[in-house]
C-alpha cells in the first residue's frame, strides 16, 4: 500500500466533507453556466475511486477508456496483482434510487464489456485473468463518505 496514495485519498475525503458542508450551508441552486451536478458528482467519484484503488494496491493503467466503436467505456483499468480489473465507478449523493452499484444494469454491463474486450484485443500479451469490478462511492450527510469495492461484480456474456 502506497503512503502517497493513502495521503492523497485522505486529502480527497477531507475535501469532499468540506465541499458537502459548504453546499449544505449555502443551499443555493447551481448557476446556469455550471456543468450538470450529476456530471460533477461522477467526476469527483471517479477521482476518489482512482485514489482508493491505488491505496488498496491496484496499479491503474487507463482511465475512461472507450471502445473504438464508441459503444462503451471503462472508467478505470488496473492490475490487482496478476489480474486485470475493468472497474465501473458509480457515485451518488442520495440513496433515493438505491445503492450506487444497482445502477450498473445488464445493458451497462454489456457496454463495459464491449470496451473491455476492445482493450484486451489491443494488448500485445493477453492477461492470464481479468474481471469486472464496481466501486460504489456514496456521500451521506450523517455517515460521510462511503467507498465500497465490489470485486468480480459481474460476468458479462460471451463476446
Amino acid at each position: 500500500m502506497s503512503l502517497f496514495a493513502r495521503l492523497i485519498y485522505r486529502a480527497l475525503v477531507w475535501k469532499e466533507r468540506q465541499r458537502a458542508l459548504r453546499r449544505e450551508a449555502a443551499a443555493q441552486p447551481s448557476k446556469s453556466g455550471e456543468r450538470a451536478a450529476h456530471l460533477v458528482t461522477g467526476e469527483r467519484g471517479e477521482t476518489l475511486a482512482y485514489w482508493y484503488l491505488r491505496q488498496v494496491g491496484y496499479t491503474i493503467v487507463a482511465r475512461n477508456r472507450r471502445a473504438r466503436s464508441g459503444a462503451g467505456e471503462v472508467d478505470l483499468i488496473g492490475w490487482d496483482g496478476p489480474t486485470l480489473a475493468f472497474v465501473e465507478v458509480k457515485s451518488r449523493t442520495s440513496e433515493a434510487t438505491g445503492p450506487p452499484e444497482l445502477a450498473v444494469s445488464r445493458a451497462k454491463q454489456k457496454r463495459i464489456a464491449k470496451a473491455a474486450y476492445d482493450y484486451l484485443r489491443r494488448l500485445k500479451a493477453r492477461p492470464a485473468s481479468y474481471r469486472f469490478d464496481i466501486v460504489s462511492v456514496f456521500w451521506d450527510r450523517d455517515t460521510g463518505l462511503r467507498v465500497r469495492l465490489i470485486k468480480n461484480a459481474f460476468t458479462p456474456g460471451p463476446h
